[in-house]
């Protein structure tokens, strides 16, 4: 279901929208959905990348941690 908003936005900002928009052959709208799902993803991915951080920063590595994968590398 689409539910249709009005929003604000800078000239300069929507005339480059508009060039790139006609460049991809698509239209405002569908371009503004992918951008807004595209930031909501990386919004996701950098609030997992800093839980990530955090989880590090609370149990850091210890120096031996990974030495049981040493005899697992290949070496060419």
């Amino acid at each position: 279901m689409m539910k249709t908003v009005q929003m604000t936005i800078d000239e300069d900002l929507l005339a480059q929208i508009d060039t790139l928009v006609e460049e991809l052959g698509t239209n405002r709208s569908a371009f503004m959905r992918d951008a807004l799902e595209s930031a909501l993803k990386q919004r996701q991915v950098n609030m997992l990348e800093q839980q990530h951080r955090a989880g590090y920063e609370r149990h850091p590595l210890t120096p031996d941690e990974f030495d049981i994968w040493q005899e697992e590398q290949i070496v060419s």
